[in-house]
């Protein structure tokens, strides 16, 4: 009996012991990794690399742990990054440069690219089989921020297609993404630019209709990429390093994979968003070649988009390249992973 009692007494304190081990090496695990607060302009499909980068563990591989807000528009991430609440936002790189032209001293500089264009959709009420940019003379189109990038490249495609914004074409500047598609099934304007999967959802449902993509009628233009401010970015090299790493196997993964694997692997991300709409959108997106395969942002590229917000009356002069682009992180990315 007391035999008995010893070894159970035995077998208890090895199991203990076993237990103890493995929770303080998952404790161990959970400490190792580095907490960064991640601010996205908006949460849509047109980010799938990054989703896929958080879904796969591409952070946890690098020993990041990522908490993710939505900032719901560039200039509340610019804010959320420079008073210290975000450490690293997600935004159109115009953010970057009005902030370095307003003379900042700790200015935000883009260290990685993400999408190669626009990624949203002019919808109107009707269908149009036939639509031709020149149908919009007189009308007005609800297009998001004043000065952000949605507007921005929508004032440059229509400049493209020889129609003058404000005077051919009227733009409503007046609210923020997330009441743009209200107001517009409200009645308010005659066109709208959407994101996905929104606009796939209202087509489906028969309340607008997709008539142009915009980053087609656009072609590549540095949309939306990663930026920290410059004393974080010197403060915390390897957790740039990190970061941009995840974000490159996310592009690498997207690229070599078929739409429908991207949907099951991003779906956690979108719980409620239909699985046929979330391949069609990611197949739309991949078509036109909406993801950048490196995160390296190209001096040519920033150049188009700068010469868009100055066409646009939003930037008096050109922000130096060197001033607000490192391409140090993404460069060892591109050669250490294979």
């Amino acid at each position: 009996m007391k035999r008995n009692w010893f070894f159970s007494l035995l077998i208890f304190m090895v199991l203990g012991i076993f237990l103890g081990i493995s929770g303080c090496s998952n404790q161990s695990t959970q400490q190792q990794l580095t907490k960064i607060e991640l601010s996205e302009v908006t949460h849509s499909l047109f980010y799938a690399p990054q989703y896929v980068a958080l879904s796969q563990g591409f952070f946890e591989e690098e020993g990041l742990e990522i908490e993710l807000s939505n900032g719901q528009g560039a200039d509340k991430v610019m804010t959320a990054v420079l008073t210290g609440q975000a450490d690293i936002g997600f935004a159109g790189p115009e953010a970057s440069v009005y902030v370095f032209n307003e003379g900042k001293e700790d200015n935000s500089i883009v260290f990685a690219q993400l999408t190669n264009g626009d990624g949203t959709f002019l919808m109107g009420r009707e269908p149009d089989p036939d639509f031709k940019w020149s149908k919009l003379k007189g009308k007005t189109v609800i297009g998001g921020r004043k000065g952000g990038m949605p507007e921005i490249i929508l004032q440059y495609v229509l400049r493209n297609n020889g129609l003058e914004p404000g005077k051919d074409v009227m733009i409503d500047t007046t609210m923020q993404f997330a009441a743009m598609t209200g107001a517009f099934l409200g009645g308010q304007g005659d066109y709208i630019i959407v994101f996905e999967p929104t606009a796939t959802q209202m087509e489906k449902e028969g309340k607008a209709y997709i008539l142009a993509s915009l980053g087609k009628s656009s072609g590549e233009v540095p949309y939306t990429a990663y930026f920290a401010r410059k004393s974080y970015i010197e403060q915390n090299p390897e957790v740039i390093q990190k970061f941009t790493n995840a974000i490159y196997k996310g592009q690498r993964w997207v690229d070599a994979h078929t739409p429908e694997q991207i949907a099951q692997v991003i779906k956690p991300h979108f719980p409620d968003a239909d699985d046929e709409i979330l391949t069609t959108v990611i197949k739309r997106y991949k078509e036109q070649n909406t993801w950048k395969k490196d995160p390296i942002l190209l001096e040519k590229d920033l150049s188009v988009l700068q010469k868009a917000l100055q066409d646009a009356g939003e930037l008096q002069k050109m922000a130096p390249y060197s001033k607000i682009v490192t391409t140090k992180f993404a460069e060892t990315a591109i050669k250490n992973i294979k």
